[in-house]
Parts: structure tokens; sequence; C-alpha cells
């Protein structure tokens, strides 16, 4: 989805849909006298008669009599003390998702002055850009769609700014865009189905990816797995007839620089192995791999900004399947780092190929490491699905992520890793088992990661609540997010200085 600019007066905008986003308040702002006057003046009989109050969400349809706006669309942003960045990527969001619905192949956004609070044009461009193309998002690869049936995609956004902010919202709208073409490409990613979307084709996505924008991509198969010792990775594979893949992108824009490592849990599909998941909503687990599309989609955003800083992708993928070959509870193995582990729960999978990632990881050195994975059903129990599980072996990270969490929308919350909680993963005949049970299922995934990061700062992101919608909102479409890849994003301008 295109997106630009335009700097003329909201009376003389041509478009099929201006979507004007409003905060709760009930009188005609100042700003839109003209557009209301042009406009026959619907704007303020909508306002007056209460047919439509600013709150969160709100929309309102509305036809002109006049003027250069086919259709007007009122989006509310909720009280005006309220609006931040986030809001307004929400009212773009919604209001990209109603121009799909509606059939609009492009439309028109602004935001009323009096409705920004305090949020800078470069941060409006940003968010603009980003929510417009998040709420148009549609996936019909695979449908055929009749002729009375359009596919109705929204091709471009113009954001509607004063000429004197117009410099800085451009640089944000940049931004912006090369984020969203980056939670496009993981989104996809994440919407395609396991026997499209094997460990094979997400290598070959990353390959090519590197071609677009001259990334280092290194792939290693299965023999090269089994030579480089990671044990856990292949217990995982060793059920399915797909074989593993194990990944590594390697962007540079600050010559020798320590990069950052950014990490990203690969599972094609999961069916818990032989510790087999309910059939029921099964395949929603093709979207276990969704912290790999987060890293993919991050890597797409670096080759659009070029920042100047250097990062490492790591994506070990696999599927994770029941038959005569797959590895079975009780079963002992040994990692790449050497630390042998008890598999007492083969559906806690997620950990066991995250943990050779985070030990093939130190031959970067890496400044940090972020890893983003759909690990635990606990974490939606604990945080539900609007909060993202962290947590880390270094307090200064961990803020920092929370922080780049907030820029971005998708928020964090912090979970402990306090010594006591070591236990849950003791095991009796190896170094460390796999699963702690029921209790406290998020904070023993996080440890046992833990116990396979040597020599740097690193920070675990469980997105399993986040990762992916189970109905309709009004911003989205029912399916993936693309959590993580603002979030990385926000992370690593801000340790390029940007």
């Amino acid at each position: 989805m295109n997106s630009s600019l335009t700097t003329k007066p909201l009376a003389q905008v041509e478009t099929p849909l201006l979507a004007v986003a409003l905060v709760a308040g009930g009188e005609l702002p100042a700003s839109l006298t003209e557009l209301d006057r042009a406009a026959g003046g619907v704007v303020a009989r909508a306002l007056a008669s209460g047919d439509f109050k600013g709150k969160r969400d709100e929309m309102l349809l509305l036809y002109p009599t006049a003027g250069t706006a086919q259709r007007l669309l009122l989006v509310g942003v909720g009280k005006a003390a309220e609006v931040t960045r986030t809001a307004l990527r929400r009212a773009a969001a919604v209001a990209g998702k109603r121009a799909r619905t509606l059939g609009a192949t492009t439309f028109a956004f602004a935001v009323a002055p009096e409705s920004r609070n305090d949020v800078s044009a470069r941060d409006l461009g940003q968010v603009v850009a980003e929510g417009a193309a998040h709420g148009a998002w549609i996936f019909n690869e695979f449908k055929q769609l009749s002729n009375d049936e359009p596919r109705r995609e929204v091709a471009a956004v113009d954001l509607v700014v004063d000429a004197k902010e117009s410099k800085d919202a451009e640089a944000g709208r940049q931004l912006g865009a090369a984020i969203a073409a980056g939670a496009h490409l993981a989104r996809t990613l994440q919407m395609e189905p396991g026997n499209v979307c094997t460990p094979r084709y997400l290598a070959e996505r990353a390959v090519q990816l590197g071609k677009t924008h001259g990334f280092t991509v290194t792939v290693l198969d299965l023999a090269a797995i089994k030579k480089e010792g990671m044990g856990a990775l292949l217990a995982v594979a060793q059920g399915s007839q797909q074989e593993p893949r194990f990944i590594a992108l390697e962007y540079t824009g600050a010559g020798d620089a320590a990069p950052l490592a950014l990490l990203g849990k690969g599972v094609t599909f999961d069916s818990g192995g032989i510790s087999i998941k309910p059939s029921q909503n099964m395949e929603d687990m093709k979207y276990d791999m969704s912290g790999a599309a987060a890293v993919l989609g991050t890597f797409e955003v670096l080759g659009r900004l070029k920042p100047k800083l250097n990062v490492i992708g790591l994506i070990p993928s696999t599927e994770n399947l029941p038959s005569g070959s797959a590895v079975k509870p009780g079963d002992v193995v040994k990692s790449h780092l050497g630390k042998t582990i008890e598999i007492v729960n083969t559906d806690a999978e997620g950990r066991l190929i995250l943990c050779d990632a985070l030990s093939y990881a130190r031959r970067y050195k890496p400044a940090a490491a972020l890893d983003a994975a759909t690990l635990t059903g606990a974490v939606s129990i604990a945080l539900g699905s609007q909060a993202i599980g962290l947590m880390g072996n270094d307090e200064t990270l961990i803020a920092e992520v929370r922080d780049a969490g907030e820029r971005a929308g998708e928020r964090c919350w912090p979970l402990p890793l306090w010594d006591e909680y070591r236990d849950l993963v003791k095991s009796e005949i190896a170094d460390v088992k796999n699963s702690g049970g029921r209790g406290a299922g998020t904070i023993a995934g996080g440890w046992f990661l833990r116990e396979f990061v040597e020599g740097y700062p690193w920070v675990h992101l469980d997105i399993a609540g986040t990762a992916y919608t189970e109905g309709e909102g009004p911003h989205q479409v029912k399916g993936p997010t693309a959590i993580g890849v603002r979030l990385f994003t926000e992370f690593l301008l801000r340790r390029a200085g940007a």
C-alpha cells in the first residue's frame, strides 16, 4: 500500500473517501469549518445531533451534498488528553479497514489539529502510514473471487497535513511506510498455510530478501545442522518429513560495531508432536512461526531504511509432528551449547529450537539479543491478548525494550526470572528439562531459554497471546498481527540514534 502527503486544504482534497480523526467533544472544531461549509454542513449536523460522539473506534459515514470528497468518514479517537501515537495509529487503521470494505481503492486521512494532543508531525506521518496499511490489509491469495466480490484492495492513502509541517511529516511517513512494508511481509508469511510456508520456504524467502536488499544470508540444511551440533532443533524436526532449516541474516550498516541479534521461533506447523494438541483450532498452529515472520519483516524494514547499525537475524525452523521417528517424552538430547535436555513435553518445542539459536548467537558477540516466540499458552492466561510477556537477564535492556514497545503500540509486561523459578526446569537425569508443568508456565519457558544465554544481554518476548487474533477488530481483520516488527524497529532505530 502506497502513502503520500498532500498539503491541500481539507475542503479541496479530491478523494473517494476523506477520513477525519476527531476527539470526543461534540462541537465542530474550528479547523473543519471550511470543510463543513464545502460539504454542505454534514459534519456540524452530525456532531450537533449526537450521532457522532468521538469515542475510540467510533465511525460515522457521511455523504456531502457538495465539495470534492465523495464521502466523509468521521473516526473517533477518544478523550483529547488521552490521544497518543498509538491512538492515532489505531484511528488510521480503523479508516483503512473501512476504506477497504467500502471498496475505495484510495482514501485521504486527516487529524483535526484540535485532536492531536502533543503528537508531533513526524510521529503523525509515521503512525498514519503504519496504521492505514495495517487496517487495509487483506489476504486473498487462495480465494477464487467472483466478479461481484471484488478484492477491495486499498492501493494508497494520502495524509493531509499543514504545509508548515510537511517536511517533518514526510520524514515520519517514509519511516512508517517502511515499517508497513515489513509488517505486510510478516502478516503474509503468518497467513500462509503450513503446506506452503515450510522451513524450506521460509529459507527461500530469506534468501530472496537478502538478494533484494543486499544482506548476507546463510541457510543451514539438515546435514549442516547436524554438523553444527544443534541437537535440540534436530530433536523437534525428526518427526517430520519436512527437513529443518537454520537461517542467519546479516545486515551491516556500521562497520565493525558489535551487532544486535534478533531471533525468531520458526515452527511452521506445531501439532504438539507426541504430546499432541487437541484438534480444535489446531489449524491456527500455522502461526507458530510468527517470531520468524517478525524477524524477516524487520529485515525488510532495515533494507528500506538502511540505518547505521549491524543486525543479525537468526531463525531456527521446523515442523513439530508425531510419527514413528518423532522425539518422545522422556528422551534426552544434547543441545548446541552442550547441555543435555530431558524432553518431558514434546509440545514445549519452541524453546528447544531457540536454545540452539541462542547458543549459535555467541559467535557474533552481540551487544544485545532479543528473541520473539509464540512460546506458551500460559502467557495468554496471564496477560490475555493485549500484552507481550517480557523477560530477560538485563534490567536496563528490559526497560529499553519495554519503552520501544510503548512507542510501537506493542506493549510488553515484565515477568520475573527470579532464581527460585530455576527449580521449575531442573531435571533428575539431565542438565535441564524442557517444561516445568502448569504453574508459572511462561516463566519456566523463559528460564529454560536463559540457561542457554552466555555472554550477552538478552530479552525474551513471548508473543503467543498477541501474534494473531481469533476475531475481527474495528482496526484489523481476523488473523495475523505482525507483532514484533514495529517493536524491533523502534528498538533498533533508537540504538542507531535515528
